[in-house]
């Protein structure tokens, strides 16, 4: 008697445990199926008034980071176009850009380094920036490919006690936009990790969705949008 109830629990337990792997396989087939959605940003013109605020998880107090974004834009030409935006009230601490030139940069808080890379446009591309503070050591990955490495800025600090923002570039605290230098096109993505992520780990992300970052999380962040900017949902 024993035996036979003992081997009906066997029987219940992998009964069970088959049901479990059975919604665990469809919850996954689902996902990769196209039914995920993540949500995207659209500036649909040039303006001196549109911008997204992030609201980040801690302060920017940072001595290294991984930013990364996936961004598409048609303009073209000597334009320039600032991809994302971190200002205290007296300094840009972080600042991102396409050149007049087609050139991507970064600044931090004085002169800039740049690379020359492919053009961004209309379709989307994956970029990511890394900056260690300790050597200076500073790439930037375009899709699944890295840039040689360069030294920048070796043993400065990012202050904390400002604002992150998409769309424009603030001359002063949150004010002071150039209608000239605001982004046109779409933004998702943006994570920032206060730390340097492994190259295989940057290259692996770019071959499917990012994750989030601990500083700035794209799934979680709370958007705080003004002007003509429009949230979309995006399949993935």
């Amino acid at each position: 008697m024993l035996s036979e109830i003992l081997l009906n629990e066997d029987v219940a337990i992998c009964a069970a445990k088959m049901r479990l792997s059975f919604i665990l396989f469809i919850t996954i087939s689902a996902g990769f199926s196209g039914t995920l959605a993540i949500r995207s940003l659209v500036f649909p013109s040039e303006t001196s008034t549109s911008y997204v605020e992030m609201i980040p998880k801690k302060p920017l107090r940072l001595k290294a980071f991984t930013l990364c974004m996936r961004v598409a834009t048609e303009l073209s030409g000597e334009r320039e176009i600032i991809l994302f935006a971190y200002r205290t009230p007296d300094f840009d601490e972080l600042n991102v850009w396409r050149e007049l030139d087609g050139r991507l940069s970064f600044y931090l808080s004085g002169g800039g380094v740049l690379f020359q890379v492919p053009g961004l446009g209309a379709l989307q591309t994956r970029l990511c920036f890394t900056w260690d503070s300790s050597s200076g050591a500073t790439a930037l990955f375009i899709d699944d490919r890295k840039s040689l490495t360069k030294i920048y800025r070796k043993g400065h600090t990012i202050r904390a006690g400002g604002r992150v923002l998409l769309g424009q570039d603030p001359d002063n605290y949150l004010g002071g936009f150039d209608i000239n230098q605001s982004f046109v096109g779409e933004i998702s993505e943006v994570n920032l990790w206060d730390y340097v992520l492994p190259d295989t780990a940057v290259q692996d992300m770019m071959t499917a969705k990012m994750t989030g970052g601990n500083v700035l999380d794209w799934e979680t962040v709370e958007l705080r949008p003004d002007g003509e900017v429009v949230e979309i949902n995006v399949n993935l």
